[in-house]
């Protein structure tokens, strides 16, 4: 059994698509090599589902309910770990994958706490958990979020009409476009592609920032036609990805949840820190401008701004 193995891993959107098959893909393995899992998605059936199917696999399973659109939910989810881990109800906590995302088309729609919907799900409420669970991790450990190759533009996405980030100021990105502005599919993949990029540079300041032990690297699962981000594109779109869905080799969940699982339980990644970027199943070097060291930190200390609760 390895280290991960022999804790608890925590795992954010399982209740579809790669989140759904890295969950199973974990509870499946051989009991030595399963940790405890933490199920952390919205409440209702489909969470209660799928931590079901994790139980009858053979782990050890607590799920938590939590809207990732509000920030009081997330600090809930914080709190509730804690109890968890300091009754032994699990073992140490030595995973965390930030998989839960959204694809939002219209960027006027806001948070419970006011920001833009895209930024405020894949980006701020990721934060926040670690942010409340960093000194909960036991070393060795690993935290794992979710990347996309959407922050830039190569000449598929270009054909595709999907649009690279557009950077600016962290505050600036985290507020919603104002009412009077139409709705474009533009602007919302735009949004997307900002929230990976934040992702990126979040991850490699949090490496600088994590207790010596906890390792962070980024997983782009690779393109996944037909799964429900793909429900913000255009009807085109939509088409394409139904047709590219019965290529040979093409990414989905049911071969892309078994990598995630991979990436952080198993000894053939342990090298990997530093916000390292693996597609699929090898590391990538993202682009030049993906590590910006001044903008990591101005982010770091943006997000801080972002998360404090109103008074």
């Amino acid at each position: 059994m390895n280290s991960i193995a022999s804790g608890t891993v925590l795992l954010t959107g399982p209740t579809g698509g790669l989140g759904k098959a890295a969950t199973l893909a974990i509870a499946s393995r051989p009991a030595p090599e399963r940790p405890d899992l933490l199920l952390v998605g919205r409440a209702g059936q489909a969470l209660t589902e799928v931590a079901e199917k994790a139980r009858a696999a053979g782990a050890t399973v607590h799920e938590i309910g939590c809207d990732l659109a509000r920030l009081a939910d997330v600090r809930n989810v914080g709190r509730k770990v804690k109890d968890l881990l300091e009754a032994g109800a699990v073992r140490p906590l030595r995973g965390l994958l930030a998989n839960a995302g959204v694809s939002v088309v219209d960027t006027r729609k806001a948070s419970a706490d006011g920001y833009e919907l895209t930024f405020a799900v894949n980006y701020l409420a990721h934060a926040q958990l670690i942010a409340d669970l960093l000194d909960s991790l036991v070393p060795p450990a690993r935290i794992v979020l979710l990347g996309s190759n959407t922050y830039h533009q190569n000449i598929f996405r270009r054909m595709l009409g999907v649009p690279p980030a557009d950077w600016r100021d962290p505050i600036e990105l985290a507020r919603p476009t104002m009412p009077d502005v139409p709705a474009t599919l533009e602007r919302g993949g735009i949004a997307y592609s900002n929230s990976k990029l934040a992702i990126l540079y979040y991850a490699h300041e949090l490496q600088r920032r994590a207790p010596t032990g906890i390792n962070v690297a980024v997983f782009e699962p690779g393109f996944m036609p037909g799964t429900g981000l793909g429900r913000a594109q255009s009807a085109g779109i939509q088409r394409i990805g139904r047709v590219l869905q019965r290529i040979p080799g093409i990414s989905s969940p049911t071969r892309s949840g078994p990598a995630l699982a991979s990436i952080v339980l198993d000894d053939r990644w342990v090298y990997l820190r530093d916000g390292a970027f693996v597609v699929k199943a090898k590391e990538r070097d993202v682009k030049p401008f993906a590590k910006d060291p001044a903008r990591e930190a101005r982010l770091w200390d943006a997000t801080a701004e972002l998360l404090s609760p109103a008074t």
